[in-house]
C-alpha cells in the first residue's frame, strides 16, 4: 500500500522526471522560457492553481522564519537568475517557495553574452552559465513586480551593474537599481560575485566593496522604513577574503550574506573533461558546488560567532543537502539548479524535512 506521504510525491515526481527527460533534449535557454511560459498559461485556470497549491505548497507555522526583520512563510526560496525579469513570481509561488529573488537587474536593458551560454552537465547534476546579466532593465521588472505577490511570497531584488559601466562608476548603477526598486521588493541583494561580467568580481575586494555597501546603506537609511541589504559572495574566495567580508558586515551595517554564487572551479567533475573544456568559461552551479558552498557558510558562521544572518545556496538538490546548509549556519536556503533537475516536488520535500528537523531540535 502506498502511504499518503508517498503518494503526495510519487505522482508529481515521476511525471516531472519524464517531462525532464523530454525537455533536456532541447537547448537549455530556449526550453527554460518555453517551460515558464507554459506554466504561466496553465496557471491561468483556477482548478490548476488549486492543484499546484495542493501538490507543492506547505503551510505550517513551524516553517515560519523571521530574519532581517521579515517574516518568511517558509525558509525555502528561489535564487536569482531563474526569473531575471520578475516575470514569473506568481507562477513560481505555486511551486511552494517562501520567497523568490529576481534579477540580476541592471539599470538599462542588456542582451548579455553571446549565445550559446547555458549548458547542462547531466552526469554532475550541474549547470554552467555565462549569461552575463541579460535582462530587460529595472523599469520593465517594476512593471512585472506591480502584478506579483500571490500566496504571500516575499520578493528579493538582486542588483548589478551594466557591462559597459566601468567599475569606478559601478556604485551609480547599483544605487539607481536600489532607488528604482525600493517600493517593489522586500529585500535587496548586491551581486558582485558573478563570473560572467568582466571585472565584476574585482568589486569583492575590500576597498571598492566597502564604498559600494556604505553608499547603499546610507541611502537605505534615508527612507522611513529601510529594506534589508544582503551581499552575495562567490564560493571561490580565500579565507582571508572571507575574513574581509566578515569585517565589512560590521563596518558597513549590511543585514546579511548570501553564500554562494556559482564557481569558476572545474575540479572533480564526472563529465568528460573534453566536453567541459569545449563549453568554456562560465559559472558552475549544482551538486559540484555543494560542498564548497556549505564550507563557506560554516566558516562565516564560525568566525562571526553566528552573528551574521546567512542565506545558503549552492548544490541543494535534496532535503538532506538543505538541512546541511541550515546546520552549517544558514537561516534560509535557495534553490536554482536543484529546482531545474528535481522540480517543484523538491521544494515540498525540503519544507517537510525542515518541519521534522525543527521539531527534533
Amino acid at each position: 500500500m502506498i502511504s499518503e506521504f508517498s503518494l503526495a510525491f510519487f505522482i508529481p515526481l515521476h511525471m516531472y522526471y519524464l517531462l525532464r527527460k523530454i525537455l533536456f533534449s532541447f537547448d537549455p535557454e530556449k526550453v527554460h522560457y518555453f517551460t515558464m511560459d507554459s506554466l504561466s498559461l496553465l496557471l491561468k485556470t483556477a482548478p490548476l492553481r488549486r492543484l499546484f497549491k495542493a501538490l507543492f505548497v506547505v503551510n505550517d507555522p513551524v516553517l515560519e522564519t523571521e530574519i532581517f526583520g521579515l517574516k518568511f512563510k517558509n525558509p525555502v526560496g528561489l535564487a536569482a537568475g531563474f526569473d531575471k525579469n520578475a516575470k514569473y513570481i506568481n507562477e513560481l509561488s505555486y511551486c511552494g517557495f517562501g520567497f523568490i529573488e529576481v534579477g540580476t537587474l541592471t539599470p538599462r536593458p542588456q542582451d548579455g553574452n553571446p549565445k550559446k551560454r547555458l549548458f547542462r552537465l547531466k552526469e554532475d547534476h550541474g549547470i554552467i552559465n555565462r549569461m552575463g546579466f541579460n535582462n530587460e532593465g529595472v523599469e520593465m521588472a517594476i512593471e512585472h513586480l506591480k502584478k506579483a505577490r500571490e500566496n504571500g511570497v516575499l520578493v528579493g531584488g538582486n542588483i548589478g551593474k551594466n557591462k559597459t559601466t566601468p567599475n569606478e562608476d559601478a556604485v551609480n548603477d547599483y544605487l539607481e537599481c536600489f532607488e528604482s526598486l525600493f517600493a517593489y521588493v522586500d529585500y535587496f541583494v548586491v551581486n558582485v560575485s558573478s563570473p560572467n561580467t568582466p571585472n565584476l568580481r574585482a568589486l569583492q575586494e575590500k576597498k571598492p566593496l566597502e564604498k559600494l555597501l556604505k553608499t547603499l546603506v546610507s541611502r537605505n537609511q534615508s527612507y522611513n522604513e529601510p529594506k534589508p541589504i544582503l551581499l552575495k559572495i562567490a564560493p571561490d574566495l580565500s579565507n582571508h577574503q572571507l575574513d574581509d567580508i566578515i569585517s565589512l558586515f560590521s563596518t558597513t551595517k549590511i543585514d546579511g550574506i548570501i553564500a554562494t554564487n556559482t564557481t569558476i572551479s572545474r575540479e572533480d567533475l564526472k563529465t568528460d573533461t573534453k566536453k567541459v573544456e569545449n563549453i568554456g568559461a562560465g559559472g558552475l552551479s549544482g551538486i559540484p558546488v555543494q560542498e564548497r558552498s556549505t564550507a563557506v557558510i560554516q566558516y562565516i558562521s564560525d568566525h562571526s560567532n553566528g552573528s551574521i544572518p546567512i542565506i545558503g545556496v549552492g548544490g541543494i538538490h535534496s532535503a538532506q543537502s538543505a538541512i546541511e546548509k541550515l546546520q552549517a549556519g544558514a537561516s534560509l536556503v535557495q534553490l536554482y539548479t536543484g529546482f531545474v533537475y528535481e522540480g517543484p516536488a523538491a521544494v515540498k520535500r525540503i519544507n517537510k524535512a525542515i518541519i521534522q528537523h525543527r521539531k527534533n531540535v
